[in-house]
């Protein structure tokens, strides 16, 4: 099976950004970095890429230039299992960043990310589709995904 790594391109904030996230998720490593030379774009010494893992999940970071920008087409999904989950990868995430709807957020850096419990693709796609149709209004009007109202909704519970 091909194994498949998340490339993330920064202006120049790629250390500033894994730094950022190695320190929120557990089981967190950079485990290498490599520098532009003399001939590169941005100052030699200036960190060209960054490899690291996050809870471990690989990914490689690059210091490309003001060129390319993100967009929240593509995203990355945490499957935050509890309440408290959800919250710290919420508010550690969210800071500086924008909040979106249904669990969505943009960090500081435009990286897009899901927090999402299992639970709520449970309902959303369980057979009853009253009450499928119930949690699927309640996370529409959700930023932060509350497991609590998800589930009240789902049940008929106001």
């Amino acid at each position: 099976m091909p194994k498949i790594t998340p490339f993330l391109w920064f202006d120049r904030q790629a250390e500033e950004a894994v730094s950022f996230y190695t320190s929120i998720f557990p089981n967190s490593i950079i485990k290498q970095t490599t520098f532009h030379s003399e001939s590169a774009p941005l100052p030699a010494g200036t960190v060209l890429t960054i490899s690291f893992e996050l809870d471990g999940n690989e990914f490689i970071a690059l210091n490309g230039g003001p060129y390319f920008t993100k967009t929240p087409g593509i995203s990355f999904v945490i499957s935050a299992q509890t309440q408290e989950e959800i919250d710290h990868y919420w508010s550690k995430l969210g800071e500086g960043g924008e909040e979106m709807q249904c669990g969505w957020l943009i960090d500081k850096y435009g990286v897009t990310w899901q927090v999402i419990p299992p639970i709520l693709l449970e309902l959303i796609h369980s057979p009853g589709k009253e009450k499928a149709g119930r949690a699927i209004q309640a996370m529409m009007q959700m930023a932060k995904i509350d497991i609590k109202d998800l589930q009240n909704a789902y049940d008929g519970i106001a």
